[in-house]
């Protein structure tokens, strides 16, 4: 163990113990934390943290869990919006806007995919127009988890029709609650209502709430999807026994938080039930079966060792790169083998739902909910393309539009 870290370790466990009250009320804990530096101790010194090398986080991390103590909130705010802001802000909204992250003062939602724009981000269509210290904002947002109950939103908007469309683009941090934005919940086909569809007439964003500079918005979105593949927002954290008032709001916080991800595990394909699945269906001798299975588990360990070594990367401090993207092609195609997998096992009764049906109708909702993980995040063509040109080399897929005013793109509706 390093100086560094040992005397990180040592600082903040005597910090703990002489702070920690586990009846303190959690939005005043939290306070504490985020004053302290200690809920952020790798972000620089004004921005709240302590200036620490990364691996700070882990350890500070690690006390609080050994204290039975609590961290900092789970969600878009932390895993995306900070590092975005973080490397992009002004200092002013970084002042503004980090701290009650930090605190779970303001609850965030990513406002990037459109209905008609899909994996191609960057031909989003919803505009914001200049009024003042304002930006007016009109257009439409889909597949926005949280975005019911945010403060705020990441909002990717149009700022410049005569620019190419990837320099046209500005960021937002856009208020939520107010006139102008309504939020639509969409039911999927296995039966959940995870994501939310919204609607922006006439809203409105503050001048000062711009992230990056005017026109710089992809590059800014570049940052929040390398976050963003890598799971940044759905770390779930781990607590003591709930045996003080802190620990019960920090539960039930992250409780109603992850309740939107019910069904990820049967989205991510359920690896770790298909060796049973075959013992309690009666085939687990059948040699097609057992090949089926083999190959899942293969796959599922190449992806542990995946994980492991982005994980090493992030301790040692370097920003998330294209490894996200090799994590998440990896990962969709683990969960399209597994529901391969147990459909061979289950046959038809796998379409069967319900308490009563095989495995209690789980193998039903993944092989419903699995077709998401190729599309969700940014799609396995997109995550190629990444892998190609940043591991491999391999030269840009032509773009005819990619030079052009966006005015001048054609497009299924006009502004």
């Amino acid at each position: 163990m390093s100086t560094l870290s040992s005397d990180v370790r040592a600082d903040v466990s005597a910090w703990i113990e002489s702070t920690w009250d586990p009846d303190r009320p959690l939005a005043e804990w939290r306070t504490l934390l985020a004053d302290c530096g200690w809920a952020a101790p790798s972000w620089p010194v004004d921005c709240f943290g302590r200036g620490l090398p990364a691996e700070a986080d882990g350890i500070v991390a690690e006390e609080l869990a050994r204290a039975g103590a609590v961290g900092v909130p789970v969600g878009v705010g932390i895993g995306l919006a900070a590092p975005t802001i973080l490397a992009h802000g002004e200092p002013e909204l970084k002042a503004r806007l980090l701290r009650r992250i930090l605190t779970g003062e303001d609850m965030w939602c990513q406002l990037f995919s459109e209905p008609g724009s899909g994996s191609d981000l960057a031909g989003l269509t919803t505009r914001a127009d200049r009024d003042g210290d304002e930006w007016i904002v009109n257009g439409q947002k889909v597949w926005n988890t949280s975005a019911h109950h945010a403060e705020l939103g990441l909002l990717l908007a149009r700022t410049d029709w005569d620019a190419t469309k990837h320099e046209g683009i500005t960021c937002f941090a856009i208020p939520m609650r107010q006139p102008g934005v309504e939020v639509r919940p969409l039911r999927q086909m296995n039966g959940h209502a995870s994501f939310n569809e919204v609607f922006f007439t006439d809203a409105r964003a503050p001048a000062d709430n711009v992230i990056g500079a005017p026109g710089d918005g992809w590059r800014v979105a570049v940052t929040t999807l390398m976050y963003e593949r890598r799971g940044a927002a759905l770390q779930r954290p781990r607590f003591s026994a709930p045996n003080g008032r802190t620990v019960r709001e920090a539960t039930a916080e992250a409780d109603e938080y992850f309740a939107t991800y019910s069904w990820y595990p049967q989205r991510a394909g359920r690896a770790d039930l298909v060796v049973e699945a075959a013992r309690v269906a009666g085939v687990a001798n059948d040699p097609l079966v057992r090949q089926k299975v083999a190959s899942v588990l293969a796959l599922q360990r190449v992806n542990q060792w995946t994980a492991a070594r982005a994980a090493v990367s992030r301790k040692l401090g370097r920003p998330p790169g294209p490894e996200g993207s090799l994590a998440k092609l990896a990962a969709s195609n683990l969960a399209k083998a597994s529901a391969n997998a147990h459909a061979a096992i289950a046959s038809a009764r796998g379409l069967l739902t319900g308490p009563q049906s095989f495995l209690g109708g789980v193998v039903a909702e993944v092989l419903v909910s699995v077709p998401a993980v190729s599309i969700a995040g940014g799609t396995d063509e997109i995550q190629r393309n990444i892998i190609g040109e940043r591991v491999l080399g391999l030269p840009k897929e032509p773009q005819v539009d990619r030079d052009i005013p966006f005015r001048s793109i054609p497009r299924n509706s006009t502004h």
